[in-house]
């Protein structure tokens, strides 16, 4: 396991600058293109080259492995501004960040050597395996197996709604070396050329049009034991690492694409006229966009508080990623569905972008575990004995 140093830290005009790139790339790069991606299904490979170019690809692991080492404090707030160009491209590089940080937080020199420059640069995907058929919510049921075989693993299983499958470089997958439970999980790199790894046809799904979702099949596929990631039995625990970035990302991500949907639903109300004046005269229009907007910088806040929980490494930092992710992603459906409604019958034309952004947002609210598991474990903190707390809080 490598040694993971402290995130760098930017002044204020750096970040002004690293935003201002970012979203230069989202209203360039990203919004012309996302209406005709969406109804074709189209996959922008040379698109997420040129995120790499901007160090998108591997926006908070370390320098030393050619990340760009930012905060999370700042890579919600980048995400949030790839989110206003088109959330299904920034959700994917969200996940595709995961992956690399997972590699570069617990990877061996070898496989740092071998995967951080593919990956950062996005000339290479990455993919995360954990869900299966018939282990959603409850990952530490899964069945994928890993065998020993002399100096290989050999992994027999199927991985159920895994983005990016089919066109990524390298697959980390969770597959059981072990007992039931969360203990007898490892995690592997599994390079996407290994003999005996295929995919299913494409799912056909309510949003995301842009982004590949497939089953991963591995049938005895074999790597060498050298390919795990950290160690054996550990990777329940690498899996649910990577949950508290990924799920503050794909709040960020609700944000960003409702924020969108709400400026569109500004600009119509002060166009449309009903009943002789403006929508905006409305009181009940004022109502509307001062909830919505009250509602997303809640998010926004809740948000920013669990990546600075991330960032200082405090104790209940899963907690709050669980409270911002279930808050942030809730409210950023709601505010994009409110937003289509002050459309009206425009809103649901695919002409406008409203609908699009409604069916990728509602999918967030079941991804990096449902809002429901957020509640869950919110739920089981707070009602963990007053004296676990204290001594949690105090560590």
């Amino acid at each position: 396991m490598t040694t993971v140093t402290t995130p760098v830290a930017m002044t204020a005009e750096e970040r002004a600058a690293i935003l201002g790139a970012v979203r230069e790339f989202a209203e360039t790069e990203l919004a012309p293109f996302a209406a005709e991606r969406d109804e074709k299904h189209l996959f922008p490979r040379d698109t997420l080259r040129r995120a790499g170019e901007l160090g998108l690809g591997g926006i908070y692991a370390r320098e030393q492995s050619g990340g760009t080492g930012l905060e999370r404090v700042d890579t919600v707030a980048i995400f949030e501004e790839l989110a206003k160009g088109d959330p299904t491209i920034a959700a994917y590089i969200s996940i595709h960040n995961m992956v690399v940080w997972m590699i570069d937080s617990y990877g061996s020199e070898a496989q740092l050597d071998r995967w951080m420059p593919e990956l950062v640069s996005m000339e290479g995907l990455g993919s995360y395996c954990l869900t299966e058929p018939g282990a959603g919510s409850d990952a530490a049921a899964l069945a994928t197996s890993a065998t020993r075989d002399g100096d290989d693993y050999v992994l027999t299983g199927v991985k159920q709604f895994i983005s990016g499958a089919g066109e990524a470089a390298v697959y980390i997958v969770m597959a059981r070396t072990g007992a039931p439970g969360a203990r007898g999980i490892s995690a592997f790199l599994v390079p996407g050329d290994t003999a005996g790894l295929s995919f299913g046809a494409p799912e056909k799904k309510m949003g995301w049009h842009a982004q590949p979702t497939r089953q991963v099949v591995l049938d005895g596929v074999r790597v060498p034991a050298s390919n795990m990631l950290g160690s054996e039995g550990q990777g329940f625990a690498i899996a649910m690492s990577a949950l508290n970035g990924g799920r503050l990302n794909i709040a960020a991500c609700s944000i960003g694409g409702a924020q969108w949907a709400l400026d569109r639903a500004v600009q119509y109300v002060h166009e449309r006229e009903a009943f002789g004046e403006p929508l905006a005269e409305k009181q009940s229009i004022l109502f509307a966009v001062a909830d919505m907007r009250t509602d997303l910088q809640a998010a926004r806040l809740m948000v920013r508080d669990g990546a600075q929980a991330v960032d200082q490494k405090a104790p209940d930092a899963t907690m709050r990623c669980a409270m911002a992710k279930r808050f942030a992603t809730d409210a950023g459906f709601d505010v994009a569905n409110r937003a289509l409604q002050l459309h009206g019958g425009y809103g649901y034309l695919q002409d406008y972008g409203i609908e699009r952004v409604v069916r990728d947002l509602r999918v967030h609210q079941i991804l990096e575990g449902t809002n429901e598991i957020m509640r869950l474990i919110v739920g089981r903190e707070m009602l963990r004995p007053a004296g676990s707390q204290q001594m949690r809080s105090a560590s």
